[in-house]
């Protein structure tokens, strides 16, 4: 037999320290802290590159698929997840229809939301009539008082058809303290009907009935370890009230879901499921539970927060990457999110694309073969330890208070999620988080066409708001005033135009054009670059033939002071006068009366606001 000999050992491995030098030495004295370690918004550092060295003291890393504690997923041989898709029932017979009709397509989950009036025997068998229960995953959401009702009509009705009841899958999502956080209102007395509704589904081991929604918090702009965190704490905490209600703490962590959020941050995202699954059975373990029962149950949604209603088809790319991160992190089903939720009740083809969205990663990709694809990845076994390590913080942090639950109830968890979300959008309006064709790289040509932004969150309905005693989350998106001012421009009796006046130092004056283009057209203005003018006064000239209201002077630093105030003079406020960039001459260029300068540093919101202020608009 031929010696087997492994490949490259004429080669010797260089150390960390040896690919530092290398870096430091092509950084060119560039700081490497600034230039290339990401401090993230979960409070830790994310460094360029990582060795096996670097695992050598994570434990989880060694653990095996199927087993405790879980964060390499819950199964051992596959990674098959629900395709879920969500239907909200207004007419039994309609919702009927259209479920046998996805099922057809690809979909092997439901999910029907259902008004409380609407929960009656006749409704359900209905509604139900030719789905297959043993063959999909249902899932129903209604009234949280009328949980109970809904469970035992389940019950009767399965039995009724004969269906094999140990082999049903599904879940009611009960959850009054996602309607503190949602509504406003201290509902906790709702929290009486969790053992009534465990002990009604005891002939449905299947069905899950005890739910976390975090999902509400990803969609309030929460970022990724608060997700997590409070995810956690919001779990212990019905583990909690369903024990000291007497259910057996197996029983009780058996009922437990999780509907979480999956955002754009595509490695931390898959961290953050690993993370989860991981803290949750430490968590689990403590109420003396064997292995088995230790599993966290995960249904993701990707995101509604960071959606747009202009350049709506980029939706598609962001739910995508997210539920390759979802599906990467071996969740047990996702829903994604139609791109076109934010202005309009999803059309057709929307939830055909969505749904399409899945089995492209589980026909084509085959993501549903692959165990915890993730495994062994230096970086993201990093992620899922740091990620860990933050999320269990806030979850003591939660627990030393007193609970989520007292928490909620001081408006602490809301309170919390919405400072994220300010956070989050004066970020976005000083360009220090990007959002793709909003505040970068707009669609120069797109319009409306008559689409506006639809409030999706539920604590915004008026009478909720009236009843409200205590604060609710703001599910505002991320895009939302950046498409408030573009509408009010587009309903503008004229588009404004912005010409760039180039001149000077090629490289400059194209590069500032182009930075000028984007930051302007956000705000829906008509922009007009050019090639370059040999004088202010020809580009002047052209930019008033074009019928500009605003004239944006483009070129390099030490130009603007031979350029800017000429240019100015001769305009004479004969439209409104931008320099791109903040040469080192600007205080000259104040003292002779220009006011508007656009660059980097710039707040481009609230400079846009002041622009369309200045127009009438």
């Amino acid at each position: 037999m031929a010696n087997k000999e492994k490949l490259f050992t004429e080669f010797t491995a260089p150390t960390t320290q040896e690919w530092l030098d290398k870096i430091e030495v092509d950084l060119k004295g560039a700081d490497f802290q600034k230039r290339l370690v990401w401090r993230t918004n979960e409070g830790f550092n994310v460094q360029p590159f990582y060795r096996r060295e670097d695992l050598k003291d994570l434990k989880a890393v060694d653990s095996l698929p199927g087993e405790f504690p879980f964060v390499r997923g819950n199964k051992k041989d596959n990674n098959l997840w629900y395709v879920r898709q969500d239907i909200k029932v207004d007419d039994a017979k309609a919702a009927n229809e259209k479920a046998l009709d996805i099922l057809n397509k690809g979909v092997d989950s439901l999910g029907f939301k259902i008004a409380g009036k609407d929960v009656s025997k006749e409704f359900i068998n209905t509604l139900l009539d030719g789905i297959m229960p043993q063959c999909v995953e249902l899932n129903f959401t209604t009234c949280q008082r009328h949980c109970v009702e809904l469970a035992e009509i389940l019950v009767d009705y399965f039995k009724s058809k004969n269906y094999p009841l140990a082999d049903l899958k599904g879940s009611i999502n009960y959850d009054p303290i996602g309607k503190i956080l949602s509504k406003g209102k201290d509902v906790s007395p709702v929290l009486q009907f969790a053992k009534p509704l465990v002990e009604a589904l005891k002939e449905l081991p299947g069905y899950k009935c005890i739910n976390v929604n975090s999902a509400q918090l990803n969609n309030a702009g929460a970022y990724i370890y608060q997700e997590l965190g409070y995810a956690l704490a919001w779990g212990a905490e019905y583990l909690n009230v369903l024990t000291e209600a007497g259910v057996n703490a197996t029983e009780a962590a058996s009922r437990i879901k999780f509907n979480m959020g999956v955002s754009e941050n595509y490695f931390m995202e898959i961290a953050k499921f690993r993370a989860a699954r991981l803290l949750w059975a430490q968590i689990v373990k403590q109420f003396g539970v064997e292995d088995d029962a230790c599993r966290m149950h995960v249904c993701a949604y990707t995101s509604e927060y960071n959606q747009t209603l202009f350049d709506s088809y980029v939706n598609l790319l962001r739910s995508q990457t997210e539920t390759m991160s979802a599906a990467i992190a071996n969740v047990d089903s996702i829903v994604v999110t139609p791109f076109d939720k934010p202005y309009e009740t999803p059309t057709e083809f929307a939830e055909r694309i969505a749904r399409n969205q899945q089995l492209l990663l589980k026909e084509e990709a085959h993501f549903d073969k692959l165990v915890d694809v993730s495994g062994g990845s230096y970086t993201i076994e990093h992620l899922t330890d740091a990620i860990a390590q933050e999320g269990w913080k806030l979850f003591l942090a939660v627990e030393e208070a007193g609970g989520f639950l007292a928490e909620a109830l001081k408006g602490n968890i809301t309170n919390a999620v919405n400072a994220s979300n300010d956070k989050r959008h004066a970020d976005a309006a000083k360009r220090k988080e990007f959002i793709l064709g909003t505040n970068q790289f707009p669609n120069f040509t797109e319009t409306s066409d008559g689409k506006e932004p639809v409030n999706a969150c539920a604590c915004c309905d008026a009478s909720a708001s009236e009843e409200a005693q205590l604060p609710t989350l703001n599910a505002q998106r991320l895009a939302s005033e950046f498409e408030t001012l573009r509408l009010a421009t587009e309903k503008a009796p004229k588009q404004p135009i912005a010409f760039m006046l180039t001149i000077g130092n090629l490289a400059m004056r194209q590069a500032r054009a182009q930075f000028s283009c984007n930051f302007l057209a956000a705000a829906g203005y008509k922009v007009m670059d050019n090639l370059g003018f040999k004088t202010v006064e020809e580009g002047v000239d052209a930019a008033l033939e074009a019928k500009a209201d605003m004239v944006v002077i483009c070129s390099s630093d030490d130009e603007y002071a031979e350029y800017a105030i000429p240019a100015f003079k001769y305009l004479n406020g004969r439209a409104m006068y931008i320099v791109a960039g903040a040469p080192a001459c600007s205080e000259d260029l104040k003292a002779a009366g220009i006011e508007n300068f656009i660059n980097v540093k710039s707040n481009q919101l609230e400079t846009l606001r002041a622009y369309n202020a200045k127009l009438g608009i």
